[in-house]
């Protein structure tokens, strides 16, 4: 608990600062080009993420996976050959769908209703390989429990980068190179994670990681051999979890594309930025996730359910304290939020009431799709998220036409739900797993009180203005803090606050759970 406390406060440092960065390279672009011009470069990044979702084969999971598995059962020597099993596909992949790409560039723009796409895909395919590369590379590093190279290169660094150089182009109007700006940070951060791996993959600590002690009653785990891992059970983990990432990216992108097609560039541009809050909580979920996935594939690879559940239960808690803050005063003050990219994008202010509701409905069923992957179901979490996505295709078919983008967004939040409820019952039927217990009702307690009810008087009695919000936001970060110090022990935060236990010297270098 203590390691995935600590490990989630790093990514969730990395997290507010890419959220905060990521949210400016938007204002940037919106507030520097028109919206047509905003809106082709969102629809053009959306066909870029999505591709590279399915050019890295599922790597990242599979990684972080087998790698902490192995490393949980005593064969770290066999990471070598599970990172080239890895990797060299996912490299041939990217290669070739970025080929694909730049060659129906024209085909694509097309289906986005602008020919001008064309020049922005092609682009775009050039740093297609490097965006594979540095989700592998990133994702071994975290299998280690090392997620310094994450924050300080995907969550820091290359949205840095981003920012500066979409503002230089924005100074300079020239709407031709924001593409090569957005893009172009791929290609050293991709060479930075690639060392970054190397490094820690190849250290003497990566056959035995130092951890606390194992409880007495904690399962002891069965020794693997070297080739623990065949290609044919990487790919049979991994290629699911492709499907069904390509899916969750096709959920967040979807309607982006849809908007687009249907409404206008112009429209599409202010539902990007209406849905660029729910980004705000993804990175905090993330921040999250990223701590507890290999320390969850360590605990089901020893069959430690009650170490699982409990990790299950107070990493939902701890979710909902990092990503209610930030959606509930969404609800008072989402006018006043949207007009931050200027005076066109109020309307976009139903949207982002919907997102912020089902932002906060995802974040309280907690982290059960993840839960699911690393007890290594993932065809039966690829099910969900195809399920997921059928009803954000059929939602958005059906009331984009109405509704314009309140209806893409009511679409994404429906396919969240499904994509939330489906995993939380199979859980709680094959493993008796469940994300509720007393944390949750603290954790969701506190956020509402202080920023639900608190922003929602301040709206009500000073209006929701600038200043209003800024009075709700400072004593809800006076109170907030206080109050979690004081609940700190329910909430199994303390972990986060003790110090580390040193291991016993003889236990340095010895293959634990």
């Amino acid at each position: 608990m203590r390691r995935v406390a600590r490990g989630g406060a790093v990514n969730m440092a990395g997290a507010v600062a890419a959220a905060v960065v990521n949210l400016g390279v938007v204002v940037a672009v919106t507030r520097g080009f028109s919206a047509e011009t905003a809106g082709l470069l969102f629809s053009a990044t959306s066909v870029f993420l999505i591709a590279s979702a399915v050019a890295n084969l599922g790597t990242p999971s599979g990684l972080v996976y087998f790698l902490a598995r192995l490393r949980a059962l005593g064969a770290a020597e066999a990471v070598p050959r599970v990172l080239r099993t890895a990797l060299c596909p996912a490299a041939g992949a990217a290669v070739l769908l970025g080929a694909a790409v730049f060659a129906f560039a024209d085909v694509l723009a097309a289906l986005l209703s602008d020919p001008a796409a064309a020049v922005y895909l092609r682009l775009l395919a050039v740093f297609l390989p490097f965006a594979v590369l540095t989700d592998a590379a990133l994702a071994a590093t975290r299998a280690y429990h090392d997620h310094a190279p994450t924050v300080l290169l995907e969550k820091l660094g290359r949205p840095t980068a981003q920012l500066a150089l979409v503002c230089g182009v924005a100074l300079t109007g020239w709407a031709g190179l924001l593409t090569v700006a957005w893009a172009g940070p791929y290609l050293p951060v991709a060479v930075l994670a690639w060392w970054w791996m190397r490094r820690i993959t190849g250290a003497p600590r990566a056959k035995a990681p130092p951890d606390t002690p194992d409880p007495p009653d904690a399962p002891c785990p069965t020794p693997a051999p070297a080739d623990a891992v065949p290609p044919r059970a990487f790919w049979a983990f991994s290629l699911p979890r492709a499907v069904a990432g390509i899916a969750q990216l096709g959920i967040q992108r979807l309607g982006i594309v849809f908007v687009a097609a249907l409404q206008g560039a112009a429209e599409a541009a202010v539902f990007t930025a209406a849905t660029r809050f729910m980004v705000a909580g993804q990175f905090a979920a993330q921040a999250l996730q990223f701590a507890a996935e290999a320390r969850l594939a360590e605990l089901l690879a020893v069959d430690d359910r009650r170490g699982a559940a409990r990790l299950y239960r107070a990493g939902t808690a701890w979710q909902i304290c990092l990503t209610w803050p930030l959606f509930l005063p969404v609800l008072a003050y989402a006018p006043l939020l949207m007009a931050v990219f200027g005076s066109g994008y109020t309307a976009g202010a139903p949207v982002l009431v919907v997102v912020a509701l089902a932002q906060l409905a995802s974040s309280a069923l907690g982290m059960g799709d993840l839960v699911l992957a690393m007890t290594g179901r993932t065809r039966l979490n690829l099910a969900n998220n195809l399920l997921a996505l059928a009803a954000d295709l059929l939602l958005c078919v059906l009331l984009i036409p109405v509704l314009g983008t309140v209806g893409a967004a009511l679409a994404w939040a429906g396919a969240v739900a499904v994509r939330k409820v489906l995993p939380l019952a199979q859980l709680a039927r094959s493993h008796g797993l469940h994300p509720f217990d007393r944390r949750w009702f603290l954790a969701a307690g506190v956020c509402l009180v202080w920023f639900g009810a608190l922003p929602g008087l301040c709206a009500a009695v000073l209006g929701a203005s600038g200043l209003s919000l800024a009075l709700a936001l400072a004593a809800g970060a006076a109170g907030y803090p206080a109050t979690l110090w004081r609940l700190r022990a329910p909430l199994e935060l303390d972990g986060l606050l003790s110090r580390r236990r040193r291991p016993a010297p003889e236990a340095v270098g010895a293959d634990t759970a």
